[in-house]
């Protein structure tokens, strides 16, 4: 896991990567960056106030409550633009670090956009629920890692596994190795929650995924061997 982890990262800012780098962080960017100007925008729009210091003032702390709000959206923004980029990222480590094995399959463009439509609608509530517990010391950090780690070590993991397998088999695989997966999850998680560093997430949770699941097959393909 901790190899896996290391070299996933190392291959994060590889040439090979670079392009589909600048365009996930232009994507998100973009779109944080959208969502905070809404949100002063919403503020501004239906609160009216008589003094002009009060007016600054909620406009500061509206800025300030969007930024940290914005926080907890990183995770669903970036498995939203995932869909876009997984295919180019898993095919370049499957060609470099596995050539024997062959590539896998790109999933179909319409199942890739549902599943990650709904995969994203799961992720928006999970952390509006961690985020009802922001005012719990200590609950609401774990809660956003227990939430996170599980449902972006599903997601990331079942994708790559589904290049090779059908997605009953991925469910499968991953269940089998459920300990293995959550906790790759939280590697990922912990990524997440680093700023800057989280906006390369998808990238980094691919790479790690696709390293992972080819041990895992080889090590169940190894058992049924024997």
């Amino acid at each position: 896991m901790i190899a896996a982890a290391i070299r996933a990262m190392s291959q994060v800012f590889q040439p090979a990567f670079r392009a589909i780098l600048w365009k996930s962080l232009g994507f998100t960017l973009a779109a944080l960056f959208l969502i905070w100007i809404a949100l002063n925008g919403l503020v501004a729009g239906f609160v009216d106030l008589p003094y002009p210091w009060l007016d600054t003032a909620l406009s500061i702390l509206t800025g300030v409550g969007a930024f940290i709000g914005l926080g907890f959206l990183i995770a669903p923004v970036t498995a939203m633009f995932a869909a876009f980029f997984q295919d180019d990222v898993a095919l370049i480590v499957e060609r470099e670090d596995y050539p024997a094995d062959g590539p896998g399959r790109a999933m179909p463009l319409p199942e890739s956009i549902w599943l990650t439509v709904k995969f994203t609608g799961i992720v928006i509530l999970a952390n509006i629920f961690a985020l009802m517990l922001l005012l719990v010391p200590g609950i609401n950090l774990v809660a956003f890692f227990l939430v996170n780690g599980y449902l972006l070590g599903r997601e990331f993991f079942e994708f790559a596994a589904m290049r090779f397998m059908p997605q009953a088999d991925a469910k499968s695989l991953r269940k089998a190795h459920g300990g293995t997966v959550f906790l790759a999850g939280l590697v990922i998680a912990g990524v997440l929650a680093v700023p800057i560093l989280n906006l390369v997430t998808p990238i980094f949770a691919t790479i790690l995924m696709v390293h992972l699941y080819k041990r895992l097959a080889r090590r169940q393909a190894a058992a049924r061997a024997y």
